[in-house]
């Protein structure tokens, strides 16, 4: 009964580390091809902010690495790391029109970016607590460690199935916005730019699988064996 539960979670880890390799493996290979309107990755989100007549989010730089871009919904700050702010890849492009397409969301009020917003505490509560309990209630065999843990999971579950249209949606309204504004001027930067966004969304995708796959997993094993 557990095997169709433990193959599920095997099958997500697999599926997060290959794509977590194509996405690090995309934005590599496109951080060295310029884009050919020669633009940064900062003038390109400010350019699409414009657009959507949107002049009260504030573009900053940040460190720590490479993809550590987002959008802080309650600061209303887009924050791009160095590669990308500064940047005239077709990478930083297309990492830079993701984010904006969150500050685009958010200004429409997207509502499942609002749901994800309020769905981070409990998302935080469920990874600091959730995964526990559920670890002890299936040592120890205790059902109402096993509930107590799948209560507070949930919230991870749930938080991860939003985040998939939310990020889906903020990648569609990029490639659509950098094609009006045309400024994916060949195939190549078309391809480069989806490619890098797409791999990114299967990081979500295999992300929201394995919750789903690890809440079974326990569960099934606290009653599954339970009843056996």
């Amino acid at each position: 009964m557990l095997v169709i539960p433990f193959l599920l979670v095997i099958a997500a880890a697999l599926l997060g580390f290959w794509a977590q390799n194509q996405v690090a493996r995309n934005y590599k290979r496109y951080l060295q091809v310029p884009n050919r309107a020669a633009l940064t990755g900062a003038e390109v989100a400010a350019a699409i902010l414009r657009r959507a007549d949107i002049h009260d989010v504030v573009i900053e730089k940040v460190g720590g690495g490479a993809l550590r871009d987002h959008y802080d919904p309650k600061k209303r700050v887009l924050r791009l790391s160095e590669a990308v702010h500064d940047g005239r890849s077709v990478a930083a492009m297309g990492v830079a029109a993701h984010e904006a397409g969150h500050a685009l969301q958010d200004a429409l009020a997207y509502m499942p970016l609002t749901v994800r917003n309020l769905a981070v505490p409990s998302a935080q509560l469920g990874n600091a607590i959730g995964l526990p309990l559920l670890l002890f209630g299936a040592i120890l065999h205790n059902p109402l460690l096993a509930i107590l843990g799948a209560v507070f999971y949930v919230g991870v579950v749930v938080f991860q199935l939003i985040t998939l249209p939310v990020e889906l949606d903020a990648s569609k309204r990029a490639l659509e916005n950098l094609d009006e504004m045309r400024l994916l001027q060949t195939e190549e930067e078309a391809h480069g730019a989806a490619a890098v966004l797409n791999a990114a969304a299967l990081t979500y995708v295999a992300a929201a699988l394995a919750g789903i796959a690890t809440l079974l997993y326990y569960l099934l094993m606290i009653f599954g064996g339970r009843r056996s």
